[in-house]
């Protein structure tokens, strides 16, 4: 069994042509502008909506997490353990995050959109979290996908054994692979992890031949500098399997995730980049290599 986020079908943004989305739970990083913390543990999170809450009180009567003050409904998350017992009442107010699949689940709901795939050169993406984190869950369903003459991505931090990525590499069509902070030390500091072993395992899939396009994401004050943009371009020059850079704005939804999670907002002050800005980070980053947003 598998713990999965969502199945997100008809994506345009996770790799070539239309595609469908595994977003599997679990990820080893603590990314300060992570846009699904929902998904950084292996049991998920519940979430709760505010706007569709009705304020009935029942949750609060099977679980401590959930408490009533003035007839308005509180989430406290401090003491959560993610059952989700509440969640089983069905008020529509809570959800939970992840839920458990078969690897022939996941195939069922991936060969829906097969037809769509062969029309515009699309598959499945595997996403997170951080998909490696589910190594064994990953391996057996990307093989199954393969079988069925499906094109396929792995979006990964890289942060896994080398041999885990070396044994997905033969079942692997493209991986989509963060690149997120060139200088080591701030690597640590807004991720949680160096990037030592990401560097080399992103070395070893170059070794390998198998194609590679890097994720960037950039977030203003943090590693727009000139040091990261040069940084990208040396090292998609560098590796002869890097085929293509994209670079993916900051954005708040993680926030919105975050609040439904009764966690702490952050980077609250850092506004979203206008495209001229964005423009002038494609602008920087020096490469043979194809650059894009």
């Amino acid at each position: 069994m598998g713990k999965v986020s969502n199945i997100q079908r008809f994506c345009i943004d996770d790799g070539p042509g239309i595609r469908t989305t595994v977003f599997l739970a679990g990820c080893p990083l603590n990314c300060l502008w992570c846009h699904n913390p929902e998904m950084q543990t292996l049991n998920g999170s519940i979430m709760f909506f505010r706007e569709r809450c009705v304020n009935c009180g029942k949750c609060s009567k099977i679980c401590n997490c959930h408490t009533m003050e003035n007839g308005l409904h509180q989430f406290i998350p401090d003491s959560c353990i993610g059952c989700g017992k509440c969640v089983d009442i069905d008020c529509g107010a809570l959800e939970k995050s992840v839920a458990e699949y078969t690897a022939n689940q996941v195939l069922e709901e991936v060969k829906k959109d097969k037809s769509f795939y062969n029309i515009s050169g699309g598959g499945v993406t595997f996403s997170g979290g951080e998909p490696t984190m589910q190594f064994d869950f990953l391996l057996e369903i990307i093989k199954m996908v393969k079988n069925e003459g499906i094109h396929t991505c792995i979006e990964t931090s890289g942060y896994t054994k080398t041999s885990n990525l070396e044994e997905l590499a033969p079942y692997t069509d493209l991986f989509l692979y963060d690149y997120k902070l060139t200088d080591a030390d701030k690597h640590k500091k807004y991720t949680g992890v160096s990037n030592e072993l990401i560097i080399k395992n992103l070395r070893r899939l170059n070794e390998l031949n198998v194609d590679i396009e890097l994720r960037c994401v950039i977030i203003p004050g943090i590693n727009d500098t000139e040091e990261h943009f040069t940084g990208i371009g040396k090292i998609a020059d560098e590796l002869d399997s890097v085929k293509s850079v994209c670079i993916e704005p900051y954005h708040t939804l993680g926030n919105s995730k975050r609040e439904r999670m009764g966690k702490a907002k952050t980077l609250e002050k850092i506004t979203v980049p206008a495209k001229e800005t964005v423009e002038e980070y494609l602008s920087k980053i020096h490469t043979q290599k194809r650059v894009y947003y």
